[in-house]
């Protein structure tokens, strides 16, 4: 169930028809919102099955008689999401992807993307993270030649740099981004699985822990 690989514009095609949903074009996603995407992406779930599941529960919220408040968060799509995503692989034929093998976008945005993230991590001056620092300027020397690859070590090096600055986050910073999670998610916690809830509190932290210490975030999934 997983989608071709250059499907990049994830994030922002989800951002987008959200918004649209609900009518105000500059309605900004929050932190949990962009997890939930994110844990939506790593688990494969097609686009398709989001922008379905979107308008669905936006349906659904419009015909309800008494709207008591605005849907303020990707959250109450969930349930729609997950309904629209087993339709899609209960599907007996599935259209060919198009323009599997085209590139989403050029070199020479992919290498300005890369060079800006370098400097991001640079401007800490954080003496522990030059050592993704430099990976990542001899990754944007001699890029591979297929994305798939690229994405696999940018990844990798995330990962890595998420891990250096948790062990630079202090105990009241830790703290601080668990309370944060826990006032989002109070209000999803009875409409999300164990499962989709410990990805999307993973993926929350790792974001906050990221954004403490003003780091990027390097897959090119977040070339937007």
């Amino acid at each position: 169930m997983s989608e071709p690989l250059n499907y990049f514009n994830y994030f922002t095609e989800i951002e987008e028809h959200f918004q649209r949903s609900r009518g105000t074009s500059l309605f900004l996603l929050s932190p949990l919102d962009w997890a939930l995407i994110e844990t939506w992406k790593n688990s494969g779930v097609p686009l398709e099955a989001v922008l379905r599941g979107i308008d669905a529960a936006f349906e659904k919220w419009r015909a309800k008689r008494t709207r008591v408040q605005m849907v303020n968060s990707l959250a109450f799509c969930a349930q729609a999401i997950l309904v629209e995503t087993q339709r899609l692989a209960d599907a007996t034929t599935v259209a060919p992807s198009q323009a599997a093998d085209t590139a989403p976008f050029p070199e020479a945005e992919i290498r300005t993307y890369l060079e800006r993230n370098l400097a991001s991590i640079l401007a800490t001056q954080v003496a522990d993270f030059q050592a993704v620092a430099e990976s990542l300027t001899r990754l944007t020397e001699n890029l591979p030649a297929d994305l798939e690859t690229l994405e696999q070590q940018l990844t990798a090096l995330e990962q890595k740099l998420i891990a250096l600055a948790r062990i630079r986050q202090t105990d009241e910073q830790a703290l601080t981004a668990r309370k944060e999670l826990d006032n989002y998610l109070r209000p999803y916690r009875g409409k999300m699985s164990a499962p989709q809830l410990a990805m999307l509190e993973a993926q929350f932290l790792d974001r906050a822990v990221l954004e403490t210490f003003r780091l990027p975030r390097l897959s090119l999934f977040h070339l937007r």
